[in-house]
């Protein structure tokens, strides 16, 4: 087990995986036989280090299950490539869908690995001949790879960019489709203290991407945040004394709890709508 795994499994509940999914997600597994609103998404949805994520924020404000499938680094690519996590998710009432980078898709570029989606596993031959003077072997993860890229080559890195953002935008709307729209999209925009578009949470995407995707799902849930270091919202997170430099780097519970509070007002007004349509 990773680092990262180890140190998520000491929260009260560590991690559980659905219906036959190699996915680990946030634990304890809870009862799917009842009605419930899903939440998917990355390190955020997760809730690395705070005792109660959003998703659990949102659940006792709502008094319906929220159950929450995230995964610590995953990505886009952790879910649509997960059959078993997809009908958990389907077989939700509704579910909340958190925005994730556009790097850390595979494309015809280069493939990531299949559940740690911020891993890079393999250039493809596309990408050799973009850039044949780079030696991928030396690459792990996929913001250093694109760094780089961007360093050697402005010009060709826009290439690149240009369709990580198109493949985005494509497996988002195959996603969109497999829910039936059953969707609200949270998208979360903070700053990670760098400089440039690595320094920005989910990268690579813009608000024209997702007011593309507006009229097919029920709704967007927009809301700009700061990490537990540049907020002061440390105090109160779970973790080891080995853990302080990577917790002020993630979301800390003042925001946590702003964020169910507003994802939970969204969905509220969506399970209003039905019941007086129905």
């Amino acid at each position: 087990m990773s680092y990262e795994l180890q140190s998520v499994s000491t929260l009260s509940g560590g991690t559980c995986c659905y219906a036959g999914s190699r996915l680990q997600v946030r634990g304890p597994e809870r009862d799917l036989n009842e009605p419930y609103i899903a939440f998917l998404g990355g390190t955020e949805v997760f809730g690395r280090f705070v005792a109660e994520p959003f998703p659990a924020v949102a659940e006792s404000l709502l008094d319906v299950p929220c159950i929450n499938l995230g995964g610590v680094n995953a990505g886009l690519d952790s879910f649509m490539s997960d059959d078993s996590l997809m009908k958990v998710a389907k077989a939700s009432d509704i579910a909340v869908f958190q925005l994730l980078g556009a790097q850390n898709l595979s494309n015809k570029y280069y493939r990531v690995h299949p559940r740690r989606n911020d891993r890079f596993l393999q250039a493809r031959p596309e990408l050799k001949a973009l850039y044949p003077e780079v030696d991928f072997t030396e690459f792990h993860f996929n913001k250093h790879l694109l760094t780089e890229l961007k360093n050697v080559s402005e010009e060709r890195f826009e290439t690149l960019c240009l369709h990580l953002q198109s493949v985005w935008v494509s497996r988002m709307g195959d996603l969109i489709t497999a829910m039936d729209g059953r969707l609200v999209l949270l998208w979360l925009r903070y700053n990670l203290g760098g400089v440039g578009m690595f320094g920005r949470e989910p990268v690579l995407v813009d608000q024209a991407m997702v007011d593309s995707l507006r009229p097919l799902v029920k709704g967007v849930v927009e809301l700009p945040v700061a990490t537990a270091g540049l907020a002061n919202d440390v105090m109160g997170m779970d973790m080891g004394p080995l853990d302080l430099p990577t917790a002020r780097h993630m979301l800390g519970p003042k925001e946590h709890n702003r964020i169910g509070c507003a994802t939970a007002e969204k969905l509220q007004g969506i399970l209003g709508q039905r019941k007086a349509a129905g």
